[in-house]
C-alpha cells in the first residue's frame, strides 16, 4: 500500500497544522493509501501542538501586561532526554494576544510571560526545556524575558542543569528584529527608537551577563527574544529542523511515496526557514515528489523546482472557497493529484 506524509504548518487564521494534516489523510485514505499526519511548526504558533506532551498552564503577563493563564507542555523522559518543557512563546508574547498589529503598543510589549513560561517549566523540575519564537508582539530584545527569568531565580541556581534549546522562526542576527517591528505596529518613528533600545539592550547583556549576542543567528527572532535567552545560555536552532527532529519526520519520509505540505499564502520566505521549504528539501533528499498545497500564490514566489507541485486553491475553488473551507479544499487537491499522478 502506498503511502502518503501529510506535514503541514499552520493556515494563519484558517487552519492549525493539524487540521490541515488530517484532511490531507482524509483524502488519501479514501484513495486507498495509507497516511501519516505529522503536524509541523517553525517555533511559532502550533509549536506546542506539533511537539505534544502533558497539558499545563501557568499565569503570566501578557505583552501588555495583563494577566492571563498560558499553557506550556510537559513531555516525559525518554531514553535521549530527561523529562521536557515545552513553551510556545506566542502563547505568553504573540501578537494575537493584543489583538493584532492595530492594537499592538509596541515600545510597551514585553516578552516577561514567555520567561514565566520558562520558569514554570524550570519550577516543574524538567531536564530540558524547548522555547518555539514566532508570532511575538514584542520588539524589546528579550529584556522581559530575561528580567522575569532572573526575578524567578535565573541566576541563583533555578537554570542550572536545565538544558534550554530555541526554536527560531527566522534565523537574523539580534539587531535584524526591528526590520520586522512595522509588522508588529511600529510607526517609522518608533522603529527608530526601538533599534536604539536593540542597541542599548545588547550592551546590557554584554556588560550584565557576559553575553554578545550581536551577531548570533536566530538572536532576533521575536523581536529578539531569541538574543535574550542566548544570553541566559540558551542554544538558537532552526525550529523547523527541531521539530522535524523531535516528530522523527525524517524516518516518515523513509516510508513515503508522496509528501503533502503546504501554508496559506506560498512566498519567497516560504522557502528561507519555513516549514514549507524545510519540508521540500527534506523530501527531496529523500527523492520523494512533494505536493505543495497553499491557499494562493504570490507574485514573485519562487519556482520550487524538479518534483515538486503547487496547487493553489485561489486558482482551483476561488478565493471564498479557499480560506473559509481550506480543509476541503486541501482534501480535494490531494484527491487530484492522486488521481492523475499514480
Amino acid at each position: 500500500m502506498r503511502t502518503v506524509v501529510a506535514a503541514f504548518d499552520k493556515w494563519r487564521g484558517s487552519a492549525t497544522g493539524a487540521q490541515a494534516c488530517a484532511a490531507a489523510a482524509v483524502a488519501a485514505r479514501a484513495c486507498g493509501w495509507d497516511a501519516a499526519e505529522v503536524p509541523l511548526s517553525d517555533g511559532g504558533e502550533g509549536f506546542l501542538d506539533a511537539l505534544g506532551g502533558e497539558v499545563r498552564a501557568a499565569t503570566v503577563d501578557d505583552p501588555l501586561g495583563r494577566r492571563i493563564a498560558a499553557e506550556w507542555r510537559l513531555r516525559p523522559a525518554t531514553g535521549a532526554y530527561g523529562a521536557t518543557g515545552v513553551v510556545e512563546s506566542a502563547r505568553a508574547s504573540g501578537l494575537g494576544l493584543v489583538g493584532g498589529s492595530k492594537r499592538n503598543d509596541p515600545w510597551k510589549a514585553s516578552s516577561a510571560g514567555t520567561g514565566q513560561l520558562v520558569a514554570a517549566a524550570a519550577h516543574a523540575g524538567v531536564a530540558r526545556v524547548l522555547v518555539g519564537l514566532g508570532g511575538s508582539a514584542t520588539t524589546d530584545g528579550g529584556r522581559g524575558a530575561v528580567d522575569a527569568l532572573v526575578e524567578a531565580g535565573a541566576r541563583d541556581g533555578l537554570l542550572d542543569g536545565i538544558e534550554i534549546v530555541t526554536a527560531c522562526d527566522v534565523m537574523v542576527p539580534f539587531f535584524g528584529a526591528v526590520d520586522f517591528a512595522a509588522q508588529k505596529g511600529a510607526s517609522p518613528a518608533a522603529v527608530q527608537r526601538l533599534a536604539v533600545r536593540l542597541q542599548e539592550t545588547a550592551w546590557r547583556y554584554r556588560d550584565e551577563l557576559g553575553a554578545d549576542v550581536v551577531n548570533v543567528p536566530g538572536a532576533g527572532a521575536a523581536g529578539g527574544l531569541g538574543g535574550g535567552l542566548a544570553a541566559l545560555g540558551s542554544r538558537l536552532v532552526s525550529g523547523f529542523d527541531l521539530v522535524a527532529s523531535e516528530v522523527g519526520l525524517a524516518e516518515h519520509l523513509d516510508r513515503a511515496d508522496l509528501v503533502v505540505t503546504g501554508e496559506g499564502r506560498l512566498d519567497a520566505a516560504s522557502f528561507r526557514g519555513k516549514v514549507v521549504g524545510g519540508v521540500v528539501a527534506m523530501a527531496r533528499r529523500a527523492g520523494v515528489p512533494v505536493l505543495v498545497v497553499t491557499g494562493e500564490v504570490a507574485t514573485g514566489a519562487p519556482d520550487p523546482g524538479p518534483g515538486v507541485t503547487v496547487a493553489s486553491l485561489v486558482a482551483t475553488v476561488g478565493r471564498a472557497r479557499a480560506w473559509s473551507d481550506p480543509a476541503g479544499g486541501i482534501a480535494g487537491a490531494v484527491r487530484a493529484f492522486v488521481a492523475t499522478r499514480f
